[in-house]
């Protein structure tokens, strides 16, 4: 569980103090859930899987569908936006002030507020 723990700390926006991004109550509901259900090998494979399997895009292999993206600074590293928008269609993309990988727990408020602006102006 400690894996887990780490994992938020790591990947927070939180100034080396894991209880600035999040409570003890809300760490232990996380830990909680992964170990009632059994669900932490599901949950990391995902991040197994791209390790071995970078992010390329073939010839044919562009997303016409609108996509926004939401880039908090203390995320884990992803591609650039410009390597990014070779696949998808990105039409939205937001430099966040602040927040992580956890940031539906973090920066609720503004991950909402973001996804907000980017259907209103799909119109």
């Amino acid at each position: 569980m400690w894996v887990i723990i780490e994992k938020f700390k790591a990947w927070s926006d939180n100034d080396g103090n894991i209880e600035n991004s999040f409570t003890k109550k809300e760490l232990l509901a996380n830990v909680t859930l992964y170990w009632l259900t059994q669900t932490i090998h599901s949950s990391i494979r995902m991040y197994h899987e791209i390790s071995n399997n970078p992010l390329k895009f073939g010839k044919d292999d562009f997303v016409k569908t609108p996509v926004g993206f939401a880039m908090f600074p203390k995320e884990i590293p992803v591609p650039p936006r410009d390597y990014i928008e070779k696949g998808f269609n990105i039409v939205h993309w937001t430099k966040m002030p602040k927040g992580g990988h956890f940031a539906a727990l973090e920066q609720p408020k503004l991950l909402a507020d973001d996804m907000i602006r980017f259907f209103i102006n799909l119109k």
